[in-house]
């Protein structure tokens, strides 16, 4: 699902460009009518590409809460980042985000943490 919605930003967003572009030939010929269409299908696209990172955001947002409200949470260790499997293998529930990702960025984290119904 998240690859789709990010596929389909993707697609508007070149959508998008190939308008902009295309808008400096319009203008160059003076069509007041291509002109007009253009800048309203740049508006279109630029409010649905909106819209989609809205959702997606919100999407995001809601996985945040649902990890903040883990009773235990606690950064990675470099020794536990060598052997994250085995980490994994004995915490049931663990889940570990990284600061790079979305969700890691949205949550304003510096390294890398784990959230677990229980503590490890």
């Amino acid at each position: 699902m998240k690859e789709q919605e990010k596929a389909e930003i993707k697609r508007l967003s070149d959508q998008l460009d190939k308008l902009t572009r295309k808008q400096a030939t319009l203008l160059a010929q003076g069509d007041a009518d291509a002109i007009a269409l253009n800048l309203e299908a740049c508006e279109k696209l630029t409010t649905e590409i909106g819209r989609l990172r809205n959702v997606r955001e919100q999407k995001l947002g809601k996985e945040a809460q649902k990890l903040a409200k883990l009773p235990f949470s606690r950064v990675i260790t470099k020794k536990e980042q060598a052997n994250i499997g085995a980490l994994k293998k004995s915490v049931r529930g663990l889940v570990i985000v990284h600061p790079m990702t979305a969700l890691g960025r949205e949550m304003g984290l510096k390294e890398m943490t784990g959230y677990a119904p229980t503590a490890f």
